[in-house]
């Protein structure tokens, strides 16, 4: 880990070779932010799935919940892609796809479901060439995150011509037809993938999806929970809303 304010984990990608050049970075002041809304507007734009803006900026409220967490994705030190995982919980509903699927998601989270809720995923187009890993780099955030926080499904909103990729990769299914979401010009379906049910066999297919529990907590700590003992290890303290299963 770089500092306390900017947690890194490498990543071993050996069918790549870019072992020890992959960094998740979790997002939390506002200039980390800033450049991952920037980026956000370059890859939709390119992608032709938002409009253009005078602040070529997207962001939304989501982004900072209190249930969120905005991670960047790094390649030998550039900012590559990125990705904002909303935990949601009977305590805490704040998602993009809840609001959006409030019909479908709702009733399944009364009945105490826990759900990670996966949006905003970009890449610059030129690192996204340079580096066809990329994808799977930026979803396995979210496969952690099941892990991490004991979720039972990962969400995903997803457009037709995606909706392949997650079938193949977390085996999900579609729970609920293309609606639109704000500021996203296609419509998207609602996706679920069962993560205990799939969970072997995802991480047999895909290695890279495997992670610690030592990797896992230094992402998902926040700043203002992490403090380092005088032996130089790491105190963790859990949220009392959402406790992670590490």
């Amino acid at each position: 880990m770089k500092s306390r304010s900017e947690p890194r984990t490498s990543l071993f990608v050996p069918e790549s070779g870019l072992s020890d050049r992959v960094d998740y970075r979790l997002m939390e002041t506002p200039e980390e932010k800033d450049s991952i809304y920037l980026m956000r507007y370059k890859a939709y734009l390119h992608g032709g799935v938002t409009a253009p803006s005078e602040s070529q900026r997207v962001s939304d409220h989501y982004d900072d919940a209190p249930n969120a967490w905005m991670f960047g994705i790094y390649i030998d030190g550039e900012l590559c892609s990125s990705l904002r995982l909303n935990v949601v919980t009977s305590e805490c509903r704040i998602s993009g796809s809840v609001d959006l699927f409030g019909d479908v998601l709702h009733p399944r989270i009364d009945h105490g479901e826990v759900f990670i809720d996966p949006l905003r995923l970009a890449a610059l187009p030129e690192k996204a060439r340079q580096f066809p890993e990329i994808p799977y780099l930026t979803v396995r955030l979210a496969y952690m995150a099941c892990e991490h926080f004991n979720a039972d499904f990962g969400l995903a909103l997803v457009r037709a011509e995606h909706q392949a990729f997650y079938r193949r990769v977390f085996m999900s299914e579609v729970i609920a037809d293309p609606r639109s979401f704000p500021g996203f010009l296609p419509k998207v379906a609602l996706m679920a993938s069962d993560y205990r049910a799939v969970r072997e066999r995802v991480m047999t297919r895909f290695p890279i999806m495997r992670s610690s529990a030592f990797e896992r907590r230094m992402l998902f700590q926040r700043a203002g929970e992490r403090q380092f003992s005088p032996q130089g290890g790491v105190t963790s303290f859990e949220s009392a809303s959402i406790v992670p299963n590490a």
